[in-house]
């Protein structure tokens, strides 16, 4: 059985969707972001923080972090490349 992951992550996001403008949202794919993706996003590039540091507030691995944070980059330039609304979940 896969072990429960358990992160530390601020902020209250609920029902959050970024969408480019001038197309209405049906006609619109949407990319996900997690909660741990938009964190690992907050501390790595908005608050300028090292990877180590970043990964010791969320309580996971530095290795991990990394992860987390190479999947929501891609994810966010996917959406702001090809027109898609992103979600916040």
């Amino acid at each position: 059985m896969p072990r429960r992951v358990r992160r530390r992550i601020r902020g209250n996001f609920q029902n959050i969707c970024f969408k480019p403008c001038g197309i209405p949202s049906r006609n619109l794919k949407t990319v996900t972001l997690t909660k741990d993706e938009l964190e690992a996003i907050r501390l790595a590039d908005l608050e300028g923080l090292y990877h180590e540091v970043a990964a010791t507030q969320m309580e996971v691995s530095r290795p991990t972090f990394g992860r987390i944070l190479s999947s929501a980059r891609a994810k966010i330039a996917d959406a702001l490349l090809n027109n898609k609304a992103i979600e916040l979940i």
